[in-house]
């Protein structure tokens, strides 16, 4: 994992649900592992999406939208045939 994808699990892990913290950090360390390998495809973003807001916190599901619509367009080149926006 790099830098920025550590920082951006540190921040998604502060804003899930207590009891789903495990499974939100394995979600995302796979999504990584995926990204980095150029495997993340558009269906893999559509499968992580609604997985991830269901870990999240409902207070901090716009926060954490903005963030990763930042973090989806800083990664979008190593998305293969991406369309992001």
């Amino acid at each position: 994992m790099n830098n920025g994808q550590e920082q951006f699990l540190s921040f998604i892990l502060e804003r899930v649900k207590d009891d789903r913290v495990e499974e939100a950090k394995e979600l995302l360390v796979e999504s990584f592992k995926k990204l980095t390998e150029g495997n993340f495809t558009q269906d893999d973003i559509m499968l992580f999406l609604p997985k991830m807001i269901a870990l999240l916190k409902p207070e901090k599901l716009e926060e954490v939208q903005s963030v990763v619509m930042q973090f989806a367009e800083n990664f979008s080149h190593l998305l293969p045939n991406s369309k992001l926006g």
